[in-house]
This record gives structure tokens, C-alpha cells and sequence, in this order.
């Protein structure tokens, strides 16, 4: 898939490119994508969208979110006339009708979208206009009707079915190695031969989702560990000199790292396909494996002790308080108060066991005390769980986390 479509892309790209020339449409950047709006020609809408997506590539702050207003305030819907076309349709529901109230509906900036999409390599650059958009929409927050609709439209891009799993291993290609570096965001890796120990070893597995159209660039990866038994230190998973296994040795299979790459697809959730997927092929490919289990940190326990009454802390351990904590914190909605908790929980993982000074880094100590979790991915009762979860905000837990939660009594619990 990546050698044919890369190869096919850089083709197109470089022709069209040459093709081209250079830019000297003295247009605004707001009036070329109202030319765009209405193009008709497929020729003339590729050089609009490029011109378009180029030009907004180097333009300021304050110019992208003028932009960004544009396509928000001017591109937007006619209340009237959806007004007007759902009650045509009421009255007389038909084909026509239907159609009618269905394009007053759509803003015109999700129509902008999809003709900017229509060029070589425009589907990565409208990931990074988002991540663009994200961060102007902190202090606009007008700009989130924007944002709903590239949330709309990326939903359906980067649907499951789209997305390819591919192995990440030590003969990939260092361009991408180099960004798997980049993008690790629960253990930093500090080195190439830090990277070597997570991918060369027989013993250790990385995957990743990537997109056709953005076939150089990871959406999101996992780090596994194959093992023996299920670890409580993610020191000792990724230490050193540590005595690796062969595969077939292995009963385990340990989730230890789950990182998002693009920042311009925050909130199109990737990490429960990726999973059960890896799952999957884990299972098929390693017979010997009975066990998968995450190591996941804790990033909201210290937060929420903080809020509790002065010296509540000091009269538990630290697993104690983290399976508390785990099973019974949670915000209005009654959801979880952990946002990994809320990750796994709605895959239908179960909370499996609590580990003291199993995160002994700067990070691990900041956000729980060195504290961290497995989450236990039984395939007999992920469906079970799941179902639990999402109708009762059931967290299902092992016997002994709950052993470990009781120890503190409700009545104890501050502010």
C-alpha cells in the first residue's frame, strides 16, 4: 500500500506542480475560495484548492483567523431558508424536497472543505488548518461552529474503514522513526538506542494507523511488551540491559504506550479500533498469549487529591488511594474522573491491579506518586464490560482493587 500510493502521489503532485507554475492570481485569499465555491471545472478547482491551502500555509495569526472568521460567518447557513425547506418538506415530503432542506442544512464551508481536499496531499494539510483552528479557537470561541464541521467531515476521512495497521519496527523507514520519537507522549523516548530497545528486541511489538492519503504519517501507535506474567514498573519494561525473551516464551501482552500523533484530529477517536485490531492479531499470530493488559499512568490522581481535605493523602497508601480513586472519583456526568480511566473503561477493559513506585519519573511522580495501572483486556468480557460501562458508568474491577478501595470509607472523603 505505502510504496504504490507514495510512489502514485509524489507523481501526481510533481506534474501538477510543474504544472502550475507559480502563483500570480491577484485574488484574495477569501475570494479565491468563493471562486472555488463555485468552479465547476476540475482543472481549474485542483489550482484554486492548492492556491488556496498554499497560501494559507504562510499566512500569520491574525490572517488565519481572519480566514477562519470567513468560513464561520460568511459560509454559514440561511436560518431562513432552512426554515423555509423543512416546512416544504413537511408539507410535502419527497425526493425533491428532501434534497432541498438537506443543502440549506450544510454550511458552505464543509463544501469549501471537501473541493480543498481534492488535491495531492490536501488531505494532511486540512489536519494541520485544524490544528491551527484549535488553538485560534481558545480566544475565539466564535470559531467553534467551524470546528464542529471539520470534526464532522474528519469523522467520515478517517473512518475505521480507511485506515490501514502497519507494523513499526527497527527496518522502518527513519522517517517515520523519527517521528515516532517525536510524537511519544507517555514515555519519552531520549534516544535512538532508547527507540531500538522498544522496536529491535523479539520480545517487543510496535503498530500504528496510518491513512492513505497521509501514508508518511502516523494517526496514532501503540508500544507493546511481550512478557511473562503482567509488570508493575514500567522502569523495569523498558530498562536497560534488561533480559529480553523470545516470543513464543510469552503469556502476556502489555500495553505500555498509546500516543496520538496529529493534534489536528483531537476528538476523532482512533485508540479503540487500534486495540482490539492489535488485539486481534496478536491473539491469531502468538497462540501462547492469554493475557493482554495495559500499564497505563495515573494523570489525574495527584489533581484530585488536591482537592481533598488537608491531610487526607498522608493516611492512606498509595494504592489505596489510587484504586479509590479509580473506582470511585468521577465528574457530574458520573464518568470517571481519569481521563485514561474513561479511555480504557469504554473499551471494556476492567480494571485489573494497582502498583506502587511503578513510575518513578519526573512526570510519574508529579501525577500519581509513581503510581500506575493495568487495565485487563479479557476478550471474553469486553463486550460485557463495555455494555456495563456505557449504560450504568459501571467500573467492572478485579476483587482485589476493590478490596484496596474499600479500605477507605466514604465518610472520609473531603471536598
Amino acid at each position: 500500500m505505502s510504496i504504490f500510493t507514495d510512489l502514485i502521489s509524489t507523481v501526481f503532485e510533481r506534474s501538477y506542480r510543474r504544472a502550475k507554475g507559480p502563483d500570480r492570481d491577484s485574488r484574495s485569499l477569501t475570494e479565491l475560495a468563493s471562486a472555488l465555491l463555485g468552479s465547476h471545472g476540475e482543472v481549474s478547482g485542483t489550482s484554486l484548492a492548492h492556491t488556496i491551502l498554499d497560501r494559507f500555509a504562510v499566512l500569520d495569526e491574525e490572517g488565519k483567523r481572519a480566514f477562519f472568521s470567513f468560513m464561520t460567518h460568511d459560509l454559514d447557513i440561511n436560518p431562513d431558508r432552512v426554515r423555509s425547506t423543512l416546512q416544504d418538506y413537511q408539507n410535502s415530503p419527497s425526493k425533491k424536497t428532501w434534497k432541498a432542506f438537506a443543502a440549506a442544512s450544510e454550511p458552505a464551508r464543509q463544501e469549501l472543505a471537501r473541493r480543498l481536499n481534492q488535491v495531492p496531499g490536501a488531505t494532511g494539510q486540512l489536519v494541520s488548518l485544524r490544528r491551527d483552528l484549535l488553538r485560534l479557537m481558545r480566544d475565539n470561541p466564535d470559531l467553534e461552529p467551524l470546528d464542529e464541521d471539520f470534526r464532522h467531515l474528519f469523522a467520515s476521512w478517517f473512518n475505521r474503514g480507511f485506515l490501514v495497521l502497519r507494523p513499526i519496527d527497527w527496518d522502518t523507514p527513519a522517517s517515520i522513526l523519527e517521528k515516532i520519537i517525536a510524537y511519544e507522549a507517555v514515555h519519552a523516548i531520549d534516544s535512538w538506542d532508547d527507540l531500538r530497545r522498544r522496536l529491535a528486541p523479539a520480545d517487543r511489538r510496535c503498530y500504528g494507523f496510518f491513512h492513505p492519503s497521509m501514508p508518511g504519517e502516523p494517526l496514532i501507535f501503540v508500544e507493546v511488551a511481550l512478557t511473562r506474567g503482567v509488570p508493575g514498573s514500567i522502569q523495569a519494561l523498558l530498562a536497560d540491559g534488561r533480559k529480553t525473551i523470545e516470543a513464543e516464551e510469552a503469556d502476556t501482552a502489555v500495553f505500555y504506550s498509546i500516543s496520538n500523533c496529529q493534534a489536528g484530529l483531537a476528538g476523532i477517536s482512533f485508540g479503540n479500533s487500534l486495540i482490539k485490531q492489535v488485539v486481534a492479531d496478536l491473539s491469531r499470530d502468538h497462540g501462547n498469549l492469554s493475557t493482554f493488559v495495559t500499564l497505563s499512568p495515573i494523570p489525574g490522581l495527584n489533581r484530585w487529591l488536591s482537592n481533598m481535605e488537608p491531610g487526607f493523602a498522608e493516611r492512606w497508601d498509595n494504592r489505596v488511594l489510587a484504586a479509590h480513586y479509580l473506582l470511585e472519583a468521577k465528574r457530574s456526568d458520573g464518568m470517571p474522573y481519569d481521563p485514561v480511566a474513561r479511555f480504557h473503561l469504554g473499551n471494556g477493559a476492567r480494571v485489573h491491579a494497582v502498583h506502587n513506585n511503578a513510575d518513578t519519573s519526573l512526570n510519574g511522580m508529579k501525577q500519581s506518586n509513581g503510581t500506575m495501572v493495568n487495565y485487563l483486556y479479557d476478550l471474553d468480557q469486553i463486550s460485557r464490560n463495555h455494555e456495563k460501562f456505557a449504560g450504568s458508568r459501571t467500573v467492572v474491577s478485579s476483587p482485589e482493587v476493590q478490596q484496596l478501595s474499600a479500605s477507605i470509607k466514604t465518610s472520609s472523603l473531603g471536598a
